[in-house]
């Protein structure tokens, strides 16, 4: 276990696998699990690390072991990513999973040394009346102190066992004022327009789908190829929602590997 301290003054706890400056990977998670909460992605990382390939798994800021004060927005969480990138210190590709992807899109031309992003099921146009109108109601409850509520908001559509299994944690409600950075994210890349969004981003990006997945991912992963000016599109082993860490950490390895050697 590392930490690194931002230059907002967060302290941001994450683990590395593989060789130390070494082209790596960083995992960018989406809302609401932490490290230890998340198995796929430690496999992956792990597996990476075996390959030869440095990769990070981290406590987004206000999760886990990244204990801080909220609300936190979205730039906190940015400052984040690009302290946790200086701190690999090779060439690094982004990898976001679910809303981490936004995240992933909006911090990728903030990094002098991204070699890459790949996108694990972005949730782009998955909401009825758009990302800023979800938002905006979800925001509303956090203003006003109502966090039950906000998390309902914030969940709306998922499967009911979801939220029911959140409920149990000992960070329930608060937990949602970690989230807020995903759903300012999706907010900004919804209301600016994929292009625009992944304008800054000569490095490829790859958008992937599990091969059982929710309606609209796949289209989601085709926009997002179109959009970015050296875009792709796949399906890889995996389902709803989460990948299989042994095919997702070899497309990972010959991605940052494709990627390292045309630059």
């Amino acid at each position: 276990m590392s930490a690194v301290t931002t230059p907002t003054g967060d302290r941001v706890v994450f683990d590395r696998y593989g060789p130390e400056r070494a082209p790596g990977v960083l995992f960018i998670s989406g809302a609401g699990p932490t490290r230890a909460e998340d198995p796929e992605t430690t496999a992956a990382a792990r597996l990476l690390g075996e390959r030869g390939v440095q990769a990070s798994v981290h406590d987004r800021v206000g999760r886990g072991d990244s204990a801080a004060d909220g609300p936190i927005d979205l730039e906190r969480e940015l400052r984040a990513i690009e302290a946790l990138a200086g701190e690999l210190g090779g060439p690094v590709v982004l990898t976001g999973h679910s809303s981490g992807c936004a995240i992933a899109m909006l911090a990728a031309a903030r990094i002098a040394a991204c070699a890459g992003v790949v996108l694990w099921e972005a949730p782009i146009g998955q909401f009825d009346d758009g990302a800023p109108a979800w938002w905006d109601a979800v925001a509303a409850h956090i203003d006003a102190d109502r966090l039950e509520d906000a998390v309902a908001a914030y969940m709306v559509g998922m499967p009911p066992e979801w939220i029911e299994e959140l409920k149990r944690s000992p960070q329930y409600p608060s937990v949602v004022l970690s989230w807020m950075p995903d759903g300012m994210a999706l907010s900004l890349v919804e209301h600016i327009g994929l292009e625009e969004a992944l304008r800054g981003v000569a490095e490829p990006v790859l958008a992937l789908v599990g091969a059982e997945t929710f309606p609209g991912m796949a289209e989601t992963a085709s926009a997002i190829a179109r959009a970015a000016p050296n875009g792709a599109a796949e399906e890889l082993a995996g389902a709803w929602h989460s990948w299989e860490p042994a095919a997702m950490a070899s497309r990972l390895d010959r991605f940052v590997r494709d990627a390292v050697s045309s630059e």
